[in-house]
């Protein structure tokens, strides 16, 4: 399964921009600039969503996440998810969250296998590694936290939530879906 962001909202965005930047050559320089900042920044973001699709894809394995870095890959036994909901101003916003955090801190129960200290300090460019279970991982005790809203997903959040609890393996724990 994939999402990604709909793909007449990223040609409306390219639409704009290509209007702004039309639009700016016409205005005095003060505006030229305003109105030219505008239209690239819509520009990038179009780049941006056809750049990264899909944003989003789902299979056996796990998850993936594109980002303008590179891709994430999320395996099912460590991944929850969860569906973010809050309200600013009147405006209730929807987020999917993807949490492979494991602290003590994340959901009471520690997690030693992520905690584990190499047996001999390491040096040189390994020094930001920590062995866990005999391989080398980069140093990320909190694990890895994404926030993709309705745009990025091209989709309901909640929807895509329960489509990846309904893909996820059963039996394993660490997941959670709260749609």
């Amino acid at each position: 399964m994939q999402w990604s962001a709909r793909p007449w909202e990223t040609a409306a965005l390219a639409a704009a921009g290509v209007a702004l930047g039309l639009v700016a050559v016409l205005l005095d320089p003060v505006g030229r600039v305003l109105v030219g900042a505008a239209a690239v920044l819509l520009l990038a973001l179009a780049v941006r969503d056809r750049v990264l699709r899909p944003r989003l894809s789902a299979g056996p394995a796990g998850v993936a996440v594109r980002t303008l870095s590179g891709t994430t890959r999320l395996a099912w036994p460590l991944l929850r998810v969860a569906v973010r909901e809050t309200r600013h101003w009147g405006v209730r916003s929807r987020l999917l969250e993807l949490d492979t955090a494991t602290g003590p801190d994340d959901d009471g129960r520690p997690r030693p296998e992520a905690r584990r200290e190499p047996t001999a300090p390491l040096q040189g460019p390994a020094a930001s590694l920590r062995v866990v279970g005999g391989k080398g991982v980069l140093h990320e005790e909190d694990g890895v936290f994404v926030l993709l809203g309705r745009r990025d997903l091209g989709a309901d959040p909640g929807d895509v939530a329960r489509a990846l609890q309904d893909l996820a393996p059963r039996g394993r724990s660490g997941h959670s879906c709260r749609p």
